[in-house]
Formats: structure tokens, C-alpha cells, sequence
């Protein structure tokens, strides 16, 4: 199939949110629309996502698409930025806990599931963040989404950073409905809203949640005037730690450790899905009662079941190794890939967005391009994540590139050169004027006479 061809089709005009509000008395029926705009671009390799790895997150590995293509390559696709989850001792930690606790903890935190793993891992938080009391959860979505569910009434006030986690707007739109978001990293536009909220209602709550790094951007807010803008207002603070946690910052303390915030956020939540080599989530706060009541009040903590005790009991090396020297040198090493790839990327013009951190985006703007780009960085063993709408605006996508301590320096060069030829090559094949239907049927004809 000609792609040059199907611009104008569905194929490249339609996005998830085409799909997202069907309707029709049939729930079941009505997905058949998204499902053949989705098959249309799976089966022309235009559906990059739901793929799989055939072994390890390493550096270097074999992913396969949904439809069983299999390509060897560079991985930038996954968020092991450390490259914890295959550390021998990390590796070995999980053994131990397997047959020391077995494979499940059949249970919720309130009803018998918490293990040993598990209550070392709150206490080794607690002390890592400065915060002394800690509730973990079964994943990093149930954390968010339950901290704000938790502790919001319908009354209260939500104000997000407008590029917020997704559970974390979710668990605001689920606590009320007085939902405010901000521009990104606007802290004046943040002292408005909470003076405008204030002004009008000075009796019930306001919560404000940021992120210390927002994975789409590579940025990162001023907490610090952040949390006295909330305190003038008497609202209070959550900051999403799930992807600077670990990977930077001085001992892997992040952007409140690099912003000397340790112990003064009101609320940290975060995820050991991205340096901490496990599924799992937490809540860490100054107070032993806001702890018990997001425990019991949280749903995703008291009706889900607990982490298992292998999760708990990796997290809890991968934290080890964080706090040591080996973590200062992973961090190092990090940094030294990320600049390096960033670097490739400017020397050909390009600039990526935000700070250097693990998460490096590559701006492609067109979602076209953006859709054929990572089809042929695909086909030539380059494993980047597209984001495209609604992740990010219309005209936004980009590729978002995930860093790795185990990555070599000539790994972010090959990357960058792959990533930028296909973006060349797309822009080429989209924007080349096709021949009229006419010289084609001339050039058919002289073939012809040929033979």
C-alpha cells in the first residue's frame, strides 16, 4: 500500500479520541469503529504500540509488534533507567524473597497481605524521602489516583498542573467535581487560581498536585514556590516523584533532594515501576493520620490486593543500590548517555525538549510524519515510543527516548542518526508531489511498447 496515498483517510486523520465517547445502545457493537481504524494502522505498520520484548529490557534487544514482527535493535522504550532489573543482586533479592515468602501475598495491606519485604521497603522510603510515614500500594497508578480519591471530598478543590499524570486527573475527577487545571509550570497562573478558589470559599479544602519531572516535557517545576504559594492559601501540596526518583538528583533523591525539599512537601507520591525494577507504588507524608486514612480511605490500597512479596523485596535492593556509591556512579553514567544523545540530536539541528533527565523527547510536530517515522525506526531497530494525540497536542508528537545507565555513548549516536534519517525520509515521502494520473498511464503505456 502506497502511504503517500492514504493521507487524507483515516489511517493518518484520526486519532484515539476519534473513538474515545462512541454511541449507541449496543456497548459492546460500538468499539468495531476504533477497532478497525486501529487494525487499518496495525496492518500497515503504523500501530507502534502493545509490543513486546522477547527477553530482558536490556540496551540492546529483540522487540516484537502485536502482529509477531520481530526486530533486534537499540531499546529506548523502556524506563529501567538504572538498569536494575537485571542486576545480580537485585536478580537475587527476588530469589530470596520467592522462596523465603513465595509468589503472591494473598491479600490486601488491610487484610494480612504486608511481609517482611514490604515493611522494610516503608521504612527505607520513609528515611530515604524524610518522610516518616509511608503506605504503599499495589501499583504507582493506585497511588496517585488513591491519594487524591482518598483524601478529596465532593466539596473540596483539585488544581493540577495542566500535564498531569492521567491518574492522577483521573483521581481528581473521581473525588469532585471542582476540577482546576493550570498552565504548565506556571506558578503565577497557579497563585491566581488558588486566590481566585480562596476568595470565593475559604471553608472547604484545596489540593494542588504537581510532578517533580513531567515525563512528556523533561521539565520541572520550582516546588519550593510552589509549596509557599499553596501554604499563603492554606492548600496543600502532592508532587508525583515517579520518574525523577531514583535517577536523579543527589543519592537519587530527585528533584526535592536537588531542590533541598527533603521532608518539606505535604504530600509524595511516586512508582517503583521506573528505577526501582517493580510494579508498586506509594503515598509518603509527615503524618501518621493522613497515612492511616489514605490506607483505609484510598481504594486502590484496601481493595486491591498487596504487593507481592517479590515486588517489595526488589524494590527494596533497587533502593539500596540507589542510596550507594554504585547508585552515584549508575546516575553518572546515565547523565553521560543522556547528554550524549541530546548532543547528537543538536549537532542535526534538532532540539530536545526540556532538561536532560532519562526521559529525552524528540520533537516531530506532524502527526503524519510522526506515524511513518516510527514505522521505519521500527523496521531499522530503533525502539523509541511515539506519543502523539491526545498524549500531546495535534501538532506535537514526538518520540519519546528512554535512557539507560547500560546504554554506551555510541548506542545514543547510532540512535539519534537512525531516529533523524527516518524523520528525513518520512517528510520526504509525505511532501513529494505524486504524478498525475495521467503521466502514469503514459508511463504504463511506454513499458508496454517496450516489451
Amino acid at each position: 500500500m502506497n502511504l503517500r496515498d492514504q493521507l487524507d483517510s483515516p489511517l493518518f486523520t484520526h486519532f484515539i479520541a476519534n473513538y474515545t465517547n462512541p454511541t449507541g445502545p449496543d456497548l459492546l457493537g460500538r468499539t468495531e469503529a476504533f477497532f478497525e481504524w486501529q487494525e487499518s494502522r496495525r496492518q500497515t505498520g503504523l500501530w507502534p504500540y502493545s509490543r513486546s520484548l522477547d527477553g530482558a529490557p536490556m540496551a540492546e534487544c529483540a522487540v516484537r509488534s502485536e502482529t509477531g514482527v520481530a526486530r533486534q535493535g537499540l531499546n529506548f522504550g523502556s524506563q529501567d533507567y538504572l538498569a536494575l532489573s537485571t542486576h545480580p543482586s537485585v536478580v537475587e533479592a527476588a530469589h530470596r524473597a520467592i522462596r523465603d515468602f513465595g509468589v503472591h501475598s494473598a491479600g490486601s495491606g488491610m487484610f494480612g497481605g504486608n511481609t517482611a519485604p514490604s515493611l522494610k521497603l516503608e521504612q527505607a522510603l520513609a528515611e530515604h524521602l524524610e518522610m516518616p510515614y509511608v503506605a504503599l500500594f499495589a501499583t504507582g497508578w493506585g497511588a496517585g489516583f488513591g491519594a487524591i480519591a482518598g483524601l478529596v471530598r465532593p466539596e473540596d478543590h483539585v488544581v493540577l498542573d495542566a500535564l498531569s499524570h492521567a491518574s492522577l486527573q483521573q483521581g481528581a475527577n473521581a473525588a469532585t467535581q471542582k476540577v482546576s487545571r493550570v498552565p504548565h509550570l506556571n506558578n503565577r497562573a497557579m497563585r491566581r487560581k488558588l486566590q481566585e478558589l480562596r476568595a470565593s470559599d475559604a471553608a472547604n479544602g484545596i489540593l494542588v498536585v504537581t510532578e517533580g519531572l513531567f515525563s512528556m516535557d523533561s521539565d520541572i517545576p520550582r516546588i519550593e514556590e510552589l509549596q509557599t504559594i499553596c501554604h499563603e492559601f492554606g492548600a496543600t501540596l502532592l508532587v508525583d516523584v515517579a520518574h525523577d526518583l531514583g535517577a536523579l538528583g543527589p543519592k537519587g533523591t530527585g528533584s526535592l533532594g536537588a531542590q533541598n525539599l527533603l521532608g518539606k512537601v505535604d504530600l509524595v507520591v511516586g512508582s517503583f515501576s521506573k528505577t526501582f525494577s517493580s510494579n508498586g507504588g506509594f503515598v509518603a507524608t509527615r503524618s501518621a493520620a493522613v497515612r492511616q486514612f489514605v490506607r483505609v480511605m484510598g481504594g486502590p490500597h484496601i481493595f486491591s490486593n498487596a504487593l507481592v512479596p517479590v515486588q517489595a523485596a526488589v524494590a527494596l535492593e533497587s533502593l539500596r543500590i540507589v542510596r550507594s556509591e554504585e547508585g552515584d556512579m549508575l546516575r553518572a553514567r546515565a547523565m553521560e548517555n543522556i547528554l550524549a544523545l541530546r548532543a547528537a540530536f543538536a549537532e542535526r539541528g534538532v532540539k530536545c525538549l526540556g532538561e536532560p533527565s532519562n526521559v529525552v523527547p524528540v520533537p516531530l510536530g506532524d502527526p503524519k510524519v510522526a506515524r511513518v517515522a516510527s514505522k521505519l525506526v521500527f523496521e531499522r531497530g530503533v525502539f523509541p515510543n511515539l506519543v502523539e494525540y491526545p498524549a500531546v497536542r495535534i501538532r506535537e508528537s514526538r518520540f519519546r527516548m528512554q535512557v539507560m545507565s547500560s546504554h554506551t555513548v555510541a548506542q545514543m549516536k547510532q540512535g539519534a542518526e537512525v531516529v533523524l534519517n527516518a524523520v528525513e525520509e518520512a517528510r520526504t515521502m509525505l511532501e513529494a508531489p505524486q504524478p498525475s494520473p495521467l503521466r502514469v498511464a503514459r508511463a504504463e503505456s511506454g513499458k508496454r511498447a517496450e516489451v
